[in-house]
C-alpha cells in the first residue's frame, strides 16, 4: 500500500533551483515518486511512497521559507500511482497566465466541506467548477456550472465572456485540491466580484469528510496519478486512463471498437492522424520490448502531467 500525499503552497520563494536538487535526493532517498513544481510563488505536487517516506519529506518541505504552516491531504492507492519522481522549476505552481494574480494577498471566503452543501444550494450562489473539460465528464457537483475550458489557462477568458451572467450572485468555485479556487478567487477578486467563496481543502477533503449519504457530489473525481478517479472516502475509483490523450475512461470503454491501448479511445479517434497513430503504435511496441526486459519504459502509463 502506497501512502499518496497531494499538496501546495503559496509563499516567497528567492531562489526556487536551490530546493530542487536537495527535493531530488530525499525523495529518491525514501523511494517516493510522483512531481513537485517549484516557482518563485511556492511548491504544488502530489507524491506517493512509503508512510514513514512521505512523513520525512513533509518534515523537510514544512522547513522551507514560510512554509511552517504547510497543509496536504493523504489517501492511499494499491499500486504505485507514479513511475518515477520529477521536481520541475515552473513560472507558476498552477498555470492561470495572469500577471498579477497572488493569493498571498487575499482570496475568498474558505468554506469548509461540512458547510458547502448549505451555500451551494443557496438561490443567489453560482456555482462554478474552475477544473479542465475532461475532470468535469467524470463528476461533478449538483447544479455546478461547467465553463468547458480545457485548461485552468482560459478561465479568465471564460470569465471575461460570461460575468454579466453572474452580476446578483455570490460566487462559489471549487476544484480537485484547492490550488486552482487559490488564483481565480484571487482573480475575480480583483475583477471587483465582492462575494466569492471556495471549497476549503478542495474536493478530495469534502469526499474525505462528508458522508455519502449527505453528499450533493454525483460521479468520481480526477486525480492526476495512476488511480485516475477516487470516490467517497477516496476510495479508488472505476476509471482507467486513455494513454494516448490522457482522458478517463471506463473498464467498458475498452470494448469498444474505438479502442486501442496506447493508440486511441472513442474520445480521441478522430483527434489524431494516421501519422500520429503509427507513432503511438511504435512508442506501445517499445513499451512492450522494455517490459518484456524486465524494465520500465519512460512513457509507460505515466499520468502525472
Amino acid at each position: 500500500m502506497f501512502t499518496v500525499c497531494a499538496l501546495y503552497h503559496f509563499t516567497r520563494f528567492d531562489d526556487p533551483a536551490a530546493l530542487q536538487a536537495p527535493l531530488i535526493d530525499l525523495c529518491r532517498a525514501e523511494k517516493i515518486t510522483g512531481t513537485l513544481l517549484l516557482a518563485s510563488e511556492g511548491i504544488n505536487g502530489t507524491v506517493a511512497g512509503p508512510a514513514a517516506g512521505i512523513n520525512i519529506l513533509l518534515t523537510h518541505l514544512q522547513s522551507l521559507p514560510g512554509c511552517a504552516d504547510l497543509e496536504w491531504k493523504l489517501s492511499t492507492a494499491s499500486e504505485r500511482p507514479f513511475a518515477r519522481m520529477k521536481v520541475r522549476l515552473k513560472k507558476e505552481i498552477v498555470t492561470m497566465g495572469v500577471p498579477d494574480v497572488d493569493p498571498r494577498a487575499k482570496v475568498g471566503h474558505y468554506v469548509e466541506p461540512a458547510d458547502w452543501n448549505a451555500l451551494i444550494q443557496s438561490p443567489d450562489v453560482a456555482v462554478i467548477d474552475t477544473r479542465n473539460d475532461y475532470e468535469v465528464a467524470i463528476g461533478t457537483f449538483e447544479g455546478a456550472i461547467d465553463p468547458e475550458t480545457e485548461s485552468f489557462r482560459e478561465f479568465p477568458a471564460w470569465w471575461e465572456k460570461n460575468k454579466d451572467r453572474f452580476h446578483n450572485k455570490r460566487i462559489a468555485m471549487f476544484c480537485t485540491g484547492g490550488i486552482r479556487c487559490e488564483k481565480s478567487t484571487n482573480y475575480l477578486l480583483s475583477q471587483g466580484v465582492e462575494d466569492v467563496y471556495h471549497l476549503k481543502g478542495g474536493i478530495l477533503k469534502y469526499l474525505e469528510e462528508v458522508p455519502e449519504e449527505q453528499s450533493t457530489w454525483d460521479g468520481e473525481c480526477f486525480v492526476f496519478d495512476g488511480r485516475v478517479s477516487v470516490g467517497h472516502g477516496l476510495k479508488e475509483g472505476p476509471h482507467l486512463l486513455c494513454h494516448a490523450c490522457r482522458r478517463p475512461i471506463l473498464p467498458e470503454d475498452r470494448q469498444r471498437p474505438e479502442f486501442e491501448h496506447g493508440v486511441s479511445c472513442h474520445l480521441c479517434i478522430d483527434e489524431t492522424s494516421e501519422t500520429d497513430k503509427t507513432r503511438f503504435r511504435e512508442r506501445q511496441k517499445q513499451i512492450r520490448l522494455a517490459e518484456a526486459r524486465g524494465e520500465r519504459h519512460l512513457h509507460a502509463d505515466v499520468v502525472d502531467e
